[in-house]
């Protein structure tokens, strides 16, 4: 099915506004092979809801409420990381859509930004697809297990500030999911389920290039503003983010993004590459 709307963020706003998880994904996909390579991306000022739509399922619960995964616990185990992970990936599909529609439109951000935000709409489709197939193989789909409902806290206290979007966003959260990661691969290939550990290799390759998307923009406009990046970086983070910056982290993925040190060693324990 094909999607038409005159302006990329009208397009970014009904993805927004689509209930349904699986129909939302294939909007999301439809929305990057639309406007990624298109000549020109049309942008006006939207209405934005505070909240993205969602399906009946999965009950959304507290984070300390959501019971733990634990990928060494069979079959089981890894339905509920699966399903957590596809979680995570449609309030990436919705996060990357929001970025669009809310703040694109602003003078002070060319249209490559929307560009490379459009393209991470589209990945974040692909991988939950992929995860929710993978769930399909073992007999699950998302929805059958209750989620964390504070992954949009993230946009929510972020909605008046580009750059601390910027930064809680690809540069907290996304960068996160580059530590843990290859964590939960090598979990996964011990489990003798190398299906689901590709599936996890695709999207932490993608991710890198996200965490790079958002440390480029973050970059962009601390230079526009002649400010300094890294301690802006750790001012907005401690103004908008709830918790520390906490290690173990993947240098090398973070370095392949383009992250600097400065952004997150915060301290003397070790990090991934260090162990």
């Amino acid at each position: 099915m094909t999607y038409t709307f005159d302006t990329v963020s009208a397009e970014a706003v009904a993805i927004l506004a689509t209930t349904d998880c699986e129909k939302k994904a294939l909007r999301a996909a439809e929305f990057g092979q639309t406007w990624r390579d298109a000549p020109s991306l049309p942008i006006e000022p939207l209405v934005i809801s505070k909240r993205p739509a969602r399906p009946n399922r999965p009950e959304l619960l507290a984070p300390g409420k959501v019971p733990r995964r634990k990928i060494n616990k069979g079959i089981k185990g890894r339905i509920a990381l699966l399903h957590a992970l596809a979680h995570i990936e449609l309030n990436a599909i919705d996060l990357a859509c929001d970025i669009i529609a809310r703040f694109a439109h602003t003078n002070e951000l060319p249209i490559n930004f929307t560009r490379d935000w459009v393209a991470v709409a589209a990945d974040e489709a692909k991988h939950f697809q992929l995860l929710n197939a993978r769930l399909g193989d073992f007999g699950a789909a998302y929805g059958d297990l209750p989620a964390h409902d504070g992954l949009w806290e993230a946009a929510e206290n972020t909605t008046e500030d580009i750059m601390a979007r910027l930064a809680v966003v690809p540069l907290v959260l996304e960068a996160r999911g580059l530590d843990v990661t290859p964590i939960m691969i090598t979990k996964l290939r011990a489990a003798e389920d190398d299906e689901s550990a590709n599936i996890l290799e695709t999207i932490h390759r993608d991710e890198i290039t996200h965490v790079a998307a958002g440390q480029r923009w973050f970059d962009y406009l601390c230079n526009a503003r002649s400010i300094e990046p890294s301690a802006t970086f750790k001012d907005l983070v401690r103004r908008y983010f709830k918790g520390d910056l906490k290690p173990p982290f993947n240098e090398t993925s973070r370095a392949a993004a383009g992250m600097p040190k400065s952004f997150y060693e915060q301290s003397t324990e070790p990090s991934l590459a260090q162990q």
